[in-house]
């Protein structure tokens, strides 16, 4: 007599289902995670092992189902490490993080073993298969809108920052971080890992976790010739003190070719020993990291293991790559699992951690921040001849944000002293193990110094991401270098599900200070990157026009959330030219008149930058000499110019949709020619020429050169005085 077994309501969607085994019927009849317990009582519970194996077959079932649902996705990579993954939520942890965004459906499918993706209306298999790649669904990478899940994964070289971010602002709490071999290629996981692990040598309660599988995409990885004792030494040389490494060789019976293996083709027998090693060692890779030490564990196992190809092969899935093809259905009925197994995963990963991801994890409510109280705001009086450095002015504010809250953090990768910030370090400290009080540096403190663009917006932009204040300073020029981890973290600040404090970047020394450097310390070609991502909705560039405006603009960045605000500004003396209540009306309206000088005809020029100022004002004396009026509108906040209709802001989680109205604009800059001058890129005058009827033209920055002088390379970039006022007259008379 056959008896009928009820298949859960979340299967729909799954084709193929398993008998239960004898190992079943000994050790999966009641859940290894125990009612009201969190995690498993021991890793050497021989229930407790089946049923990791049970969830590492449960993984891989659903991430090719998923791929495969769409001829579209990367498989393979996940596949290698599902024994892990199923280890750690059977352990209890669940605050997960991944450097692979290729391990996107993966990750998707434990949270919806957790019952997470149910905030996402994704209740069955078939629906996580139809909203895979869809617009409002799951991407084809991990974003900031996908419940449960800690962090974005895109380019490669980014998810440890976001480990060791959670881990700073976390202490009792472990941060797992998958990382691939294919991305250990790159020079950015290592080296911020190495800063970090020696500024901060108590926090290792992140796991960063080894996706050893032999292949990077479509080749094999740039550490697949590595021996295992290379590799162990390779982490250990870069000061992780314990290193666990297990290898799937080591228990392989099915005599397979290569020093990378598949263990779902071992013995059952041997099948079982593995997941066994698999799930102590993530046992005391756990407890060590949690312990105080600095842990890395390694597990070396063939990428596609268990899923539809083995090695690059199993990387993505092409048209063609359908549920219904032959090498689907024979894999995916290798990993099927009968109705019962699919519950006991499923009550497992419920019970694991306390609850569904999306309640439990750290980022799914907001980080209490410390109160700030009153900026200590300086207004500078009003005069040409009264000349202040603004980067000087603002790092006032900074240090007294860094007093207030013991969270917040500075990264500067080449010196907040050479940006006329070293009050900022004078006040709060440049961390190091070597106590110097010529540099203002210590082991306390809260301004972290690597050589390292990327390690400096790595940390910083994480550290918002998760909760907390931050502030990345850099050289305009060189802070290129930081920027993709930077627009990764803000696009998920935009799809974010909680408020979290904005992103603040300040950025010194642009190109017309860098004279005598040359055209490698001159890149205002980096503001191009701001001016298309000002469409997002969310990133405000902001250009002080001097050192009371700077202290406005931070004001308001310190204030605002699920933002990329960037504030560029000289470390020059420059005169001040508006008070704190202008630059505030212009962070509203986009922009602030300084001067209108009466004429027979009236020429308006639209300025972004501080020292930009300089030559216009001298072609506005020219031009009035000639009879010809003027009007100088200072450019803060070039996005708040755009007509609502060229950004995207409707689509930001915490969307701001205010910008200056065609009435507003037409009286600000009404006039007979229309002039945007900038000494960066043209793109962030885009909006004046977009929006004004009147005859206009750009005059901006063309390439670097070394040069003695700010004036100097005025002249070469046509930027003068005289060039400016020739073109007003052309405009005028043409």
């Amino acid at each position: 007599m056959t008896v009928a077994v009820s298949i859960p309501n979340f299967c729909e969607g799954i084709q193929h289902f398993g008998s239960p085994t004898s190992d079943f019927e000994q050790y999966g009849k009641t859940p290894a995670i125990a009612q009201g317990k969190q995690a498993i009582a021991s890793p050497t519970d021989p229930a407790a092992v089946y049923q990791t194996r049970l969830a590492a077959d449960a993984l891989r079932y659903l991430t090719l189902h998923i791929t495969a649902s769409k001829q579209s996705g990367h498989p393979g990579g996940f596949a290698s490490i599902a024994d892990v993954i199923a280890s750690l939520i059977m352990l209890g942890y669940k605050n997960l993080i991944t450097e692979v965004g290729h391990h996107a459906p993966g990750f998707y499918s434990t949270v919806f073993l957790d019952t997470s993706l149910e905030q996402m209306d994704i209740k069955t298999v078939k629906q996580l298969g139809d909203r895979f790649r869809e617009t409002h669904g799951l991407l084809g990478h991990l974003s900031g809108q996908i419940p449960g899940l800690l962090s974005p994964a895109g380019p490669l070289g980014q998810g440890q920052h976001f480990a060791m971010a959670a881990a700073k602002l976390h202490p009792d709490q472990l941060f797992p971080v998958t990382i691939g071999d294919g991305g250990l290629g790159e020079p950015y996981i290592m080296s911020s890992f190495g800063h970090f692990n020696t500024i901060y040598p108590d926090v290792t309660n992140y796991l960063p976790i080894l996706v050893w599988n032999g292949f990077s995409q479509e080749h094999h990885s740039i550490v697949s010739t590595y021996t295992n004792e290379q590799m162990t030494s390779y982490w250990s040389g870069n000061g992780f003190a314990k290193v666990i490494l297990i290898d799937a060789k080591e228990y392989d019976d099915a005599n397979q070719e290569g020093a990378y293996v598949d263990s779902t083709a071992f013995s059952d027998k041997q099948r079982t020993t593995f997941t066994q090693a698999i799930l102590e060692a993530t046992d005391a890779a756990a407890k060590s990291a949690l312990g105080g030490t600095q842990t890395v564990l390694i597990v070396k196992q063939l990428k596609g293991a268990g899923v539809h190809k083995r090695g690059s092969q199993s990387h993505n899935l092409y048209a063609g790559d359908s549920l219904d093809k032959d090498y689907i259905i024979s894999a995916l009925k290798a990993r099927a699992l009968p109705p019962e197994g699919w519950a006991l995963v499923r009550e497992n990963f419920a019970r694991s951690h306390g609850g569904p991801g999306a309640k439990t994890a750290v980022t799914e409510s907001e980080l209490p921040l410390s109160e700030l109280g009153a900026l200590p705001l300086n207004e500078f009086e009003l005069g040409e001849d009264n000349k202040q450095v603004a980067t000087t002015a603002m790092g006032v504010l900074v240090a007294h944000v860094g007093q207030q809250d013991p969270n917040f953090i500075v990264a500067n990768a080449d010196g907040n002293a050479a940006s006329g910030i070293n009050n900022i370090n004078q006040a709060l400290k440049i961390i190091h193990p070597t106590k110097d009080d010529t540099y203002f540096q210590g082991p306390k403190g809260q301004v972290y110094e690597p050589l390292s663009e990327d390690a400096c917006a790595g940390l910083a932009a994480a550290q918002a991401l998760m909760g907390a204040r931050s502030l990345w300073c850099s050289y305009e020029s060189f802070a290129i270098n930081g920027l993709p981890i930077w627009q990764t973290t803000t696009q998920a600040m935009a799809e974010l599900r909680r408020p979290t404090p904005s992103t603040v970047c300040l950025f010194t020394a642009g190109a017309l200070e860098q004279g005598r450097n040359g055209w490698t310390h001159q890149r205002p070609e980096i503001e191009n990157y701001f001016a298309a991502m000002m469409k997002n909705g969310n990133i405000f560039p902001l250009f002080p026009t001097d050192a009371n405006s700077i202290q406005a603009c931070y004001e308001w960045a310190i204030a605002t959330k699920n933002k990329g605000v960037v504030i560029t500004a000289s470390k020059s003396p420059l005169p001040i030219r508006t008070t704190f209540e202008q630059t505030r009306m212009a962070l509203e309206k986009g922009a602030v008149e300084l001067q209108e000088t009466p004429g027979e005809r009236t020429v308006v020029f639209g300025v972004v930058g501080d020292m930009m100022l300089i030559p216009v004002l001298e072609a506005v004396t020219a031009l009035n000499e000639r009879g010809i009026g003027s009007k100088v509108i200072s450019i803060v906040s070039p996005r708040r110019l755009y007509r609502p209709s060229d950004v995207a802001w409707e689509s930001c989680a915490y969307s701001d949709g205010d910008f200056l109205s065609d009435a507003e604009f037409n009286e600000l800059f009404d006039g007979d020619a229309l002039i945007g001058v900038t000494g960066g890129s043209s793109a962030t005058v885009e909006p004046l020429m977009l929006r004004s009827s009147a005859p206009r033209d750009v005059l901006s920055w063309k390439r670097g050169e070394t040069a003695a002088s700010a004036r100097q390379l005025f002249t070469l970039n046509s930027l003068t005085a005289d060039s400016i006022a020739k073109r007003a007259q052309a405009l005028l008379e043409a």
